[in-house]
């Protein structure tokens, strides 16, 4: 199989150890130490607990090695999160007027799959106490200029997070302009202030029919946003902590497809109301599990 052939499909079947295998053999033909690090950490996998703490140093000292001549294709400026035989997976880029340009030459790196956009130092948010004015509304934050988002090709990612970065609807209208954005899994919006119709623009684009866990704290969803989300039908994992959707939200999260494949809720009894509580608790539309937890609060 072709270097790139096999790289497009490590990218699409990340835990196919075999492919990774065949792979370590093509980059040791290369003298690329990488497949020597393949190796040694699945044999690591594979060897009796005894044996492991000498294959851990092994591998660790050849990371350290070369682990700065594996970086060295990416900018300054780009972070690296995570990691997988060496290679960059997740990295992390700071938004500002030369953000775009980082994040293009990023996501040329080969096993790039995952991004974080962070907001920049001047940036500042509200405690979760004074999030809040007299009223018990939401107290919207001041969107950034998030339009160069229309211009990002996303195409290879599976994971995207936001959280922190002020987008405003703005943003993320903006995000579903994008000319390609790659079958997301994760989407990451705490605390970006998106309210309803941001909820709802990135309900309605095609960008992320592939969602399975969406993180929306603090982002000034009603109970309109959360009918919005009733078209990502393959959740498994919803936060909407720090939205005042009320009893009304509580009954449209029931009502939407995904709500009994749910693992994992994340919501506060403030955020529902003790009325939607109770409905939650009650509610035979939940998982077990999750109905107990709601029992509980």
């Amino acid at each position: 199989m072709e270097v790139v052939a096999i790289e497009q499909a490590l990218r699409d079947r990340p835990g196919d150890l075999t492919a990774w295998r065949a792979y370590a053999d093509l980059l040791v033909e290369r003298g690329d130490a990488r497949g020597e690090l393949i190796h040694l950490e699945q044999r690591l996998e594979r060897t009796r607990p005894a044996d492991r703490p000498a294959l851990r140093h092994e591998a660790a000292a050849l990371a350290a090695e070369h682990q700065q001549d594996w970086d060295a294709a990416l900018p300054p400026g780009v972070t690296v999160l995570a990691r997988r035989y060496g290679f960059a997976t997740k990295v992390a880029v700071e938004w500002n007027d030369g953000a775009p340009a980082l994040i293009e030459q990023a996501l040329r790196e080969r096993f790039v799959t995952a991004l974080r956009i962070t907001p920049n130092g001047d940036e500042e948010w509200l405690d979760d106490d004074d999030v809040f004015d007299e009223n018990n509304d939401l107290i919207p934050p001041r969107a950034i200029d998030a339009g160069a988002l229309a211009d990002l090709d996303l195409g290879r990612l599976v994971e995207l997070d936001f959280s922190y970065l002020r987008l405003g609807g703005p943003g993320a209208e903006a995000l579903v302009a994008a000319p390609a954005i790659g079958r997301i899994e994760t989407l990451d919006l705490r605390y970006c202030g998106i309210g309803d119709t941001g909820a709802a623009a990135l309900a309605a684009s095609p960008h992320f029919g592939d969602l399975r866990r969406l993180h929306l704290q603090h982002n000034g969803l009603t109970a309109d946003g959360v009918r919005a989300l009733h078209r990502f039908e393959r959740l498994v994992e919803l936060d909407l902590r720090y939205n005042r959707i009320g009893a009304e939200g509580a009954e449209a999260l029931l009502a939407a497809p995904f709500v009994g494949s749910l693992t994992r809720l994340l919501a506060y009894r403030d955020d529902v109301t003790d009325a939607g509580a109770r409905r939650l608790a009650a509610a035979t539309e939940l998982p077990p599990a999750l109905r107990s937890l709601w029992r509980s609060a």
